[in-house]
């Protein structure tokens, strides 16, 4: 029910298209500002795993992203987190829809989603690249 909830209050479509990761899926993206690695966003066995990079940890100009409040812990969980989703268009919209089939990608992998439009976003300086 919770996994509802989520995908209706930030899936950007009228229908309700439930996004996740397959179970298969392995990848590592980086995020940065400016030229400091920030973190790392990894999938595996359906989970998204988000861990703050040492060189992140030794500065004092950027403060922790909203939701991942300690610079230690190694973050885990089968959803992916509002800070991230937010980067994943509306999957309706005829430029993106015509993007998704013409390059062949599961519009239903998150993961691939966010690989493939999540580089850069208006909501915040930060970008998201793949290793």
């Amino acid at each position: 029910m919770i996994k509802s909830i989520f995908n209706k209050l930030f899936t950007k479509d009228d229908d309700e298209i439930t996004l996740s990761i397959p179970s298969i899926e392995r990848g590592q993206l980086t995020l940065k500002v400016d030229n400091l690695i920030i973190g790392y966003l990894s999938c595996k066995d359906g989970q998204w795993i988000f861990k703050y990079s040492e060189e992140f940890k030794t500065q004092d100009e950027y403060h922790n992203l909203i939701g991942f409040p300690h610079l230690d812990e190694e973050y885990v969980s089968d959803q992916l987190w509002p800070f991230f989703k937010i980067r994943i268009p509306g999957l309706k919209q005829p430029a993106i829809k015509e993007i998704v089939e013409h390059e062949h990608i599961d519009s239903k992998n998150e993961f691939e989603l966010l690989k493939r439009f999540g580089r850069k976003t208006i909501s915040n300086p930060y970008e998201l690249s793949v290793d």
